[in-house]
């Protein structure tokens, strides 16, 4: 359990919150001298006013990161040096883990309890072992004739654009950056305008740490205005995006209209969790398939947002899953007993509620939920919500909510759950709950999906791959195979005489 109620708010009482763009080494105002409001979802109030970047912030930031990389203090760092630095910064993070989680949970209402037991630490992890990876790294020697040399070998691409979401601010972060860094490369981080105040810490610990100035730069504002100078600009080499599909095909655009920059993407999903009547254990998978869908609030990109239960055991699955969303109510976010907590934005709130009434206007059943709580905070929350009789052709089963909606479907056989699990224009996570290996293997290779789970939901760690098929984007975050997107490979052919 991590610290009590009384402790967070005591400590929210006098936090430091950083506000500036972090630029070079340094704390900047915007060149426009814009700034907006960071509104916290808790209870409504502003909890600072951040600079709003826009083209010549990026510009700038861009400048400084492509000084850093060019004159070699990064790039040209022995591995072992870029390596020891990385771990300066996780242990930096380590002794601020408390200030980060206390940021994180202030900026997007994540309950702290999970932002301090597992973004935070996640977020370390990744910094550290793509560090210990820096050493470890071996290029490749081909097999030619004797008169030939021919080497392989990875070299940074440069200058690499960090596009954030809001739902796991700083721990996707530490994702796309642990790679970037590893590999040489420099990077202009774009938080999402909804959650700057991390990214930004996060810069300032890394100059703590040792690393130079101009190797991590961050500009907060607004996607049409900092984030498209981002994915605009001729000189950044390459860019990774996590967020809507809508946005990501703009980022495809403006690398198109610009220098062809190389562009990954991971564009979220509306993933199936598949449950077979020969599941091993029906309470242990719909414990699995509530906390897929309401942990976080649902704000997840591979939540299990698509129930997909054998017919002949429905009832009782959909039963278990909604006493276990009844323990998934949400409360206060600075209250470790809490397991949800509030939505990001009253925007985001609304689009949630927009869907929760189309469903019942398309003829779903609301099992459960379905309504805003705690109003009276100021703040944004919707309890857990469950429809049954969800047809493949409804709104809430094919568009990705992005909130605590959990859609209920049925299948016959196999193919038919196969069939349920393809009919979607993502393919970013997938689920099978079965005791019958056969069934696991044939629907792992059926299931157009970049993960599936086997008696699980959302399993994995740093070691493994994470990313999507079709429009859930391309390009993987997560183990060595991150380290791809942010090199470039070279042939030397070395011709003897």
């Amino acid at each position: 359990m991590t610290q009590t109620r009384d402790h967070w708010t005591q400590k929210a009482a006098t936090l430091s919150i950083r506000n500036q763009a972090f630029i070079d080494g340094k704390f900047v105002a915007a060149a426009s001298g814009a700034s907006f409001d960071c509104v916290s979802p808790i209870d409504g109030r502003t909890i600072a006013s951040v600079v709003s970047c826009d083209a010549p912030d990026v510009d700038r930031a861009v400048k400084a990161a492509r000084a850093a990389f060019e004159d070699g203090r990064w790039s040209r760092l022995a591995p072992r040096e870029r390596k020891r630095l990385m771990l300066a910064l996780a242990e930096t993070m380590r002794k601020h883990a408390e200030e980060l989680a206390l940021l994180e949970t202030l900026d997007v209402g994540k309950p702290i309890r999970d932002v301090h037991l597992i973004d935070i630490p996640m977020a370390i992890e990744a910094i550290a072992w793509y560090a210990e990876a820096a050493d470890k790294l071996y290029d490749e020697v081909a097999p030619t004739g004797h008169d030939v040399v021919a080497m392989v070998t990875r070299e940074p691409m440069g200058v690499v654009g960090v596009v954030l979401p809001w739902n796991f601010p700083l721990m996707l972060a530490c994702w796309k950056i642990g790679p970037a860094l590893v590999a040489g490369n420099t990077v202009v981080i774009k938080p999402a305008e909804q959650s700057p105040l991390t990214a930004i810490r996060l810069a300032e610990l890394a100059l703590e740490a040792g690393m130079p100035p101009g190797v991590i730069n961050v500009v907060p504002g607004f996607g049409p205005t900092a984030g498209k100078a981002l994915g605009l600009h001729p000189d950044v080499d390459a860019l990774t995006f996590t967020g809507s599909g809508e946005i990501g095909k703009m980022f495809m655009a403006y690398a198109a209209q610009s220098n062809m920059k190389r562009v990954s993407l991971e564009c979220g999903g509306k993933s199936p969790n598949i449950i077979f009547a020969d599941a091993p254990d029906i309470d242990t998978a719909a414990r699995n398939a509530a906390f897929g869908i309401f942990y976080n609030q649902g704000e997840v990109c591979a939540a299990g947002s698509r129930l997909v239960v054998q017919e002949s055991i429905k009832d009782e699955v959909l039963e278990k899953v909604i006493g276990w969303a009844r323990k998934m109510q949400p409360g206060d976010p600075l209250d470790p007993k809490s397991r949800a907590g509030a939505i990001v934005s009253l925007e985001q709130t609304e689009r949630i509620c927009g869907y929760i009434a189309k469903g019942s206007q398309q003829g779903a059943r609301l099992a459960l939920g379905g309504k805003q709580v705690l109003t009276q905070t100021g703040g944004f929350y919707i309890e857990p919500t469950i429809f049954d009789g969800v047809a493949g052709d409804m709104t809430i089963a094919r568009e990705e909510i992005f909130g605590p909606v959990l859609a209920t479907l049925t299948f016959r056989d196999q193919d038919d759950a196969v069939r349920i699990a393809n009919d979607t224009i993502y393919g970013l996570g997938s689920a099978i709950w079965t005791s019958n290996i056969n069934t696991a293997h044939k629907m792992a290779k059926s299931i157009r999906a970049g993960s599936v789970w086997v008696n699980c939901y959302n399993g994995g760690d740093i070691t493994t791959p994470f990313g999507g098929y079709r429009q859930s984007g391309f390009g993987r975050d997560k183990s060595l195979h991150a380290i791809d997107k942010y090199t470039e490979l070279k042939t030397t052919w070395i011709q003897l005489s």
